[in-house]
């Protein structure tokens, strides 16, 4: 893993500190910088703990899981919007669901009244690998998040959807 995402809490305020030394001299919000780069670093960390911990067993890139996950949840979907829910590309989520239809997890037929739309769904034995899946990754989830309280870890939630909302609404404007 790369230093800036393994580093501890001292280098990383040390990593900030320099930061602000090296680019002081420019009109930058650092508090901004700091927070959206410990966000970046948090959730590189979190996903590779998830696909060390957890997925590589089942031989799942988190890409994959996360669209057996939102297909479990949610059902059926059509190709385009389960590549935006699973926030990967069109181009990524056709690797992804060559992989998972090869092992049988997911399937896709044509959409019925648009020939260049196509819709994804599990199969029964994607159904079960996410609900076998999910105890082992939830009990990772716990342990990534110990150090926070219960109302620490549903304030980070409540911040971390606001941030979500905000680059919604900057992305739509």
């Amino acid at each position: 893993m790369p230093r800036a995402f393994a580093a501890g809490d001292d280098e990383l305020v040390e990593a900030e500190r320099r930061i602000r030394a090296e680019l002081g001299a420019l009109d930058l919000d650092f508090v901004a910088l700091a927070a959206v780069s410990n966000i970046f670093r948090a959730a590189t960390a979190v996903r590779n703990h998830m696909e060390r911990g957890v997925l590589r067993q089942y031989e799942l890139s988190w890409s994959a899981f996360v669209v057996l996950f939102v297909l479990r949840v949610w059902g059926e979907q059509e190709s385009g919007h389960l590549a935006a829910e699973a926030g990967i590309t069109g181009g990524t989520l056709t690797g992804v669901l060559n992989t998972l239809q090869r092992k049988g997890y997911a399937e896709r037929a044509p959409h019925p009244t648009d020939g260049r739309r196509m819709l994804v769904r599990t199969t029964e034995s994607g159904h079960r690998v996410v609900d076998e899946i999910m105890p082992a990754f939830n009990k990772q989830e716990a342990l990534v998040t110990r150090d926070l309280g219960d109302i620490e870890a549903t304030q980070l939630a409540a911040y971390l959807r606001t941030l979500l909302r905000t680059v919604a609404d900057l992305d739509t404007s």
